[in-house]
């Protein structure tokens, strides 16, 4: 059986599992890597290397829905599009990268469908190049969700 068919055949909870690991396990300084659907602003799928509380995982999927669709968010994707001269349901926003005092967050929207968004976060020393080149090549070679 081919790639592609043995893609079809899995769930799609199994291909964001699949896609989480290849996260955790491809990028670069990863220490967690998690999924999170748009459309209900919850968590699919994360992989950490410590333990969490659940209601802080909750809080990360409600902070990226904000992060990337929040009311003012929103407000400026309208204005960029509509000066850029841009007709598209597409969100603007497509990929977001924050810094905190010992992390590096890196959000990604999926191609296959932007309601859904990917989560890296590595450590503070990892080379941002490379975070952003692997995370998109885990992306594409997981192929759509």
């Amino acid at each position: 059986m081919s790639l592609p068919e043995t893609r079809s055949l899995q769930s799609m909870s199994d291909r964001i599992t699949s896609l989480v690991k290849g996260l955790r396990s491809e990028v670069p300084d990863c220490v967690a890597a998690g999924v999170i659907d748009m459309s209900t602003g919850m968590l699919l799928s994360v992989e950490t290397v410590d333990s969490h509380p659940p209601e802080v995982l909750d809080m990360l999927a409600a902070a990226t829905l904000d992060l990337f669709q929040g009311r003012n968010v929103v407000i400026i994707e309208g204005i960029f599009k509509e000066r850029r001269g841009v007709v598209s349901d597409r969100h603007y926003f497509q990929e977001i990268l924050v810094n905190s005092d010992n992390l590096t967050h890196l959000f990604l929207r999926v191609d296959s469908t932007d309601e859904v968004v990917a989560v890296v976060v590595c450590r503070k020393t990892v080379n941002v190049g490379m975070l952003f080149a692997q995370s998109r090549r885990v992306l594409k070679d997981h192929g759509p969700l």
